[in-house]
């Protein structure tokens, strides 16, 4: 143990002293708060309960709607947002400084992007193709294929705002607002046609995306601006709820009439407000707390494997939950109905075995993440070259 803190003392040493000085790591701590935030909460209110031997997804929030503030502090996904249109803006300011192309700039961010989603398809392929000839239950095989496939709708929507960054980084986040808004009222408020509501994936998350560009614009500079995005935020969100008939969960709840995520709704959006306004207030202490070498690192190796870990984390779940049948198919908190107290303390216990079981999903699949290496140099060029690390987490972060 004494020689691990050592060597991890050293590593961190080496991050810290490698990352650049003028680097925001506030902004890497709250993108990798808002992909943590979003991992636990969907390993803590997504169950697979095993019937007929096969599995059917379910939720507790489902069984016990009073857990629906749990949904309140895991549904980060604005936090994301937020910091990725301050990237995507200022990141596209910097591309235009140095006389970088528009092409070659959204290659680099989208490539990040979408290197690591080749292997989550592929592998799936093979594993529902293998489960249905095997005479896996077509049921079975489509609720595991969906908790794969569907956190990858928040990438699509993502990546379609970073390209888009040179024409929605100016737009004020109150104009999505309104057309969310819009949107709700005619949906729920004139009976209109469900499919309108879709509008609302693109205009929901452009509101925190939006904000971010406005922050890499000097916006918020004083805390009293995200103290007003914050109070708005939570009071619009209460009034939605208490008198507006919006759900409290901030996930999809299965079952339920509304959901406040799919598609994004009112609610969600003025929640995203409050959320953004907390991160917005939380920068300095974020900043302070980033100094210490190992709090950095811990970061910055995150942000490294960001969408590993993402793409990755429901995979971890189902592996687990299905070795847990070899031994037996009512394991509390794995197996069983989500409908008690006693589920909660149970899952609890289950989360390090999730996370052992996506260290090593990470393990195998981090490299699908890397900067991708350039050609080799010539002959002459690498004998006169100083030799470096294969890897340097402070660089590699650079590119995320």
């Amino acid at each position: 143990m004494v020689e691990f803190r050592a060597r991890w003392s050293t590593l961190a040493a080496g991050i810290d002293a490698a990352t650049p000085a003028d680097r925001d790591r506030a902004v890497d701590a709250l993108r990798a708060f808002a992909i943590l935030g979003v991992v636990l909460g969907h390993w803590l209110i997504t169950a697979l309960t095993a019937r007929d031997g096969g599995l059917s997804t379910t939720s507790p929030l489902a069984h016990m709607p009073w857990l629906a503030p749990v949904s309140w502090v895991f549904q980060t996904l604005s936090v994301f947002f937020l910091v990725g249109g301050h990237v995507a803006a200022r990141g596209y300011a910097s591309a235009r400084e140095r006389g970088l192309s528009y092409g070659a700039w959204a290659g680099q961010r989208l490539g990040r992007l979408f290197r690591p989603v080749a292997a989550v398809l592929l592998l799936w392929a093979v594993v529902a193709g293998g489960m249905l000839i095997g005479g896996a239950e077509l049921d079975t095989v489509r609720s595991l294929v969906k908790l794969v496939l569907s956190p990858l709708w928040f990438l699509l929507v993502f990546a379609a705002l970073t390209a888009a960054t040179p024409l929605v980084a100016r737009i004020g986040p109150l104009w999505p607002l309104a057309v969310v808004a819009a949107v709700d009222v005619w949906r729920f408020g004139l009976q209109g046609p469900e499919w309108i509501g879709w509008i609302n994936v693109a205009a929901g998350w452009l509101v925190p995306f939006t904000l971010g560009a406005a922050w890499s614009r000097g916006a918020f500079a004083r805390r009293g601006q995200a103290l007003l995005l914050l109070g708005a935020g939570v009071v619009a969100t209460a009034a939605l709820i208490l008198w507006g008939g919006y759900p409290a969960s901030m996930v999809g709840v299965p079952g339920a009439a509304v959901s406040n995520l799919n598609p994004p709704t009112l609610a969600a959006a003025t929640f995203g407000l409050a959320q953004c306004g907390l991160a917005l207030l939380v920068r300095e202490p974020l900043a302070r707390a980033m100094r210490r070498p190992r709090a950095w690192a811990k970061v910055a190796l995150v942000n490294l494997s960001a969408m590993t870990v993402f793409l990755w984390h429901q995979t971890a779940m189902m592996a687990v939950t299905a070795l847990g049948l070899l031994v037996s198919a009512d394991l509390p908190g794995l197996h069983t109905v989500p409908d008690s107290v006693g589920w909660i303390a149970a899952r609890l216990l289950w989360l390090p075995v999730f996370a052992a079981a996506l260290s090593l999903c990470w393990a195998a699949f981090r490299i699908h993440e890397q900067t991708p290496r350039r050609a080799k140099p010539s002959r002459a060029a690498r004998t006169s070259a100083v030799p470096r690390p294969r890897m340097d987490p402070a660089r590699e972060i650079t590119h995320v």
